[in-house]
């Protein structure tokens, strides 16, 4: 298994527990399979610029274990969430 982190940004405009239900399933599909090292929430943020006619957004941070296939099973399931504005799944160098 290799070490990733995946940050993604979730709408401001949902609920929190709608925030804590999204957070809740892409960190099942990463314990499908891996291991979530850091997990963290950063809060509501301002965008550096406006991505769908939003300006704010929910930061998460999250760090984990997996193998490829977890990988690719999460950034299938992101790419056709309605809650995330954006996502970026790298490899941890450290």
């Amino acid at each position: 298994m290799r070490k990733y982190e995946v940050m993604y940004i979730l709408k401001s405009e949902l609920e929190q527990d709608a925030v804590q239900s999204a957070i809740e399933k892409f960190e099942g599909i990463i314990n499908n399979g891996g291991e979530i090292t850091k997990s963290e929430i950063m809060g509501k943020r301002r965008l550096a610029y406006e991505i769908d006619d939003y300006r704010d957004g929910i930061y998460v941070l999250v760090n984990f274990n997996a193998t490829s296939e977890v990988v690719a099973e999460l950034d299938r399931v992101m790419k056709i969430s309605d809650e995330i504005i954006r996502y970026l799944i790298v490899k941890d160098a450290a």
